[in-house]
């Protein structure tokens, strides 16, 4: 159910922000992937896991510096971005274990991530988004 409830509100936030023009700024699906990736750092906090916090850190820290390069150059990279945040949170149950992760979150943000790849994938083929900066 994780699943299903991640991709329908990918794709409805997708469709939220297009249909309202929220999206015109290169900037919209950088700073959702900067979102994205902070969660496991609330996580880590209420799970009361300061070791837990900095693994979340380092994570959180190439995903956040990939996400900037990809507003900087590419959205391409942050489509890239997306999708690896997705690996991760599949594989985040065998990297960082401690209480404050929900067990439906990874599956939930994995198929939140994928789909969200996948709908800028659409929107940059389809030239309905700037990929690349001025």
């Amino acid at each position: 159910m994780a699943f299903l409830i991640g991709a329908v509100l990918a794709l409805s936030v997708g469709l939220f922000v297009r249909f309202t023009g929220l999206d015109r700024d290169r900037a919209f699906n950088p700073t959702v992937m900067i979102v994205i990736a902070s969660y496991y750092a609330l996580f880590a906090v209420l799970g009361n896991s300061a070791h837990a916090l900095a693994n979340e850190s380092i994570a959180i820290a190439l995903f956040v510096t990939a996400s900037i390069a990809g507003f900087r150059t590419s959205l391409w990279l942050v489509v890239a971005t997306l999708a690896a945040h997705g690996l991760f949170d599949f594989v985040h149950g065998y990297l960082i274990v401690y209480p404050g992760v929900s067990v439906w979150w990874p599956s939930f943000c994995l198929s939140y991530d994928i789909v969200a790849a996948a709908y800028l994938v659409w929107l940059l083929s389809r030239s309905k988004a700037r990929a690349n900066a001025a």
